[in-house]
């Protein structure tokens, strides 16, 4: 391996050592209790070490929002020019849920990660600036695949929807106390209804015929 390659691995490694220790800090005594500067002791690096892997706190929690992105340039950049990119990302969604990703939601010990995200309103805000980032990370995707600029703006909101749905679906039925596997099992048929809405679209779904609509 060059050298250039184990530095990467070295600093992947200290990333993610720096990120299980500050999730299990968040965990302990919640993540707004918790900062930077006790992160980066515990971590035996400095505050500069953290932040260069983590410009942001709500960042060494959500860890994974990089990964979620680079995945989806992925699965648009490398399909065969046959593949649209609903089928492309379809794929994608069932591979994650097929290898028990935690970016599929549909995975063990959840529940007391998101109990910490959703008592923090600063993640909870974050999460929702993550699906911006990643509404403005299809639209470059999309327009650089040659999409014209109306249309990759309108495909990527629907997109960007469809994926936090599918996540969230997973995520909140594992709260909810329902067995994984039994999510895992469900969680397929939502991918592919949810796929099936954006290759489709809605059509007249919700047309009250004459007939069963109340009499005046």
């Amino acid at each position: 391996m060059t050298k250039q390659g184990l530095r990467e691995l070295k600093k992947l490694a200290t990333r993610k050592h720096i990120s299980d220790v500050a999730t299990g800090l968040f965990l302990a005594r919640g993540f707004d209790n918790v900062t930077i500067a006790e992160v980066a002791a515990a971590a035996e690096v400095s505050k500069m070490t953290v932040f260069s892997h983590f410009p942001r706190k709500e960042d060494l929690f959500l860890d994974r929002h990089a990964e979620r992105i680079t995945q989806l340039r992925r699965a648009l950049g490398e399909r065969s020019p046959e593949e649209s990119v609903v089928s492309a990302l379809r794929r994608q969604q069932h591979h994650l849920l097929a290898s028990r990703h935690p970016l599929s939601g549909a995975v063990e010990g959840v529940i007391p990660l998101w109990r910490v995200l959703r008592a923090s309103p600063a993640l909870v805000n974050r999460m929702y600036e993550h699906g911006a980032e990643m509404h403005v990370a299809l639209i470059a995707a999309l327009e650089a695949d040659g999409a014209e600029a109306t249309a990759a703006r309108l495909f990527a909101a629907h997109i960007s929807a469809t994926l936090m749905s599918i996540f969230e679906l997973a995520v909140d039925r594992v709260l909810d106390g329902t067995p994984v596997e039994e999510v895992r099992r469900r969680q397929a048929d939502v991918i592919d209804r949810a796929f099936d809405l954006l290759e489709k679209g809605m059509g007249d779904y919700g047309v009250r015929s004459r007939a069963s609509m109340p009499e005046r």
